[in-house]
């Protein structure tokens, strides 16, 4: 299916870029979440039109995400879980844990935000992970895990 893209999207181009994806990609995800429209002579027109205003939001979204990338670049986070003796986790610390420390403390992120690239941690320990604000802004924070005894 051919589409129009209405802003960036990872592995796959800029702002209006026309891209021939799979169907199912186009209607299940790109479709839906308002990130593309398909390439109809009526749609490409409309586009043309409407690319100043997009083009603004775009760079109002970017500019956004790399003030908050300001403040979240190389923060220190300590998360605490219950664990044994020999540092293993009693089940594990996922992004939502994360993302529950970073409200805490007064920063807005959302879940799929939050890159854990081995997956959930499991271990006692310091983490480098990788928050992506916006497509193009990605910033690295230390998470430390510390063990509770259970009770």
């Amino acid at each position: 299916m051919q589409i129009i893209l209405l802003e960036k999207v990872i592995n796959l181009g800029g702002l209006g870029d026309v891209v021939k994806v799979k169907d199912g990609y186009a209607r299940n995800f790109l479709l839906p979440k308002g990130k593309a429209k398909r390439a109809t002579a009526n749609n490409l027109a409309e586009f043309e039109k409407r690319r100043h205003e997009l083009e603004a939001a775009q760079n109002a979204a970017l500019a956004a995400a790399q003030a908050k990338g300001a403040k979240l670049e190389g923060m220190a986070l300590t998360v605490r879980q219950k664990a044994g003796v020999d540092g293993r986790l009693f089940g594990s610390v996922t992004n939502i844990d994360i993302v529950d420390a970073l409200i805490a403390q007064g920063h807005e992120v959302e879940r799929a935000m939050v890159r854990l690239p081995q997956g959930p941690l499991k271990m006692i320990g310091e983490y480098d992970i990788s928050v992506a604000l916006h497509s193009d802004v990605v910033v690295q924070i230390k998470v430390t895990v510390q063990g509770e005894s259970p009770q």
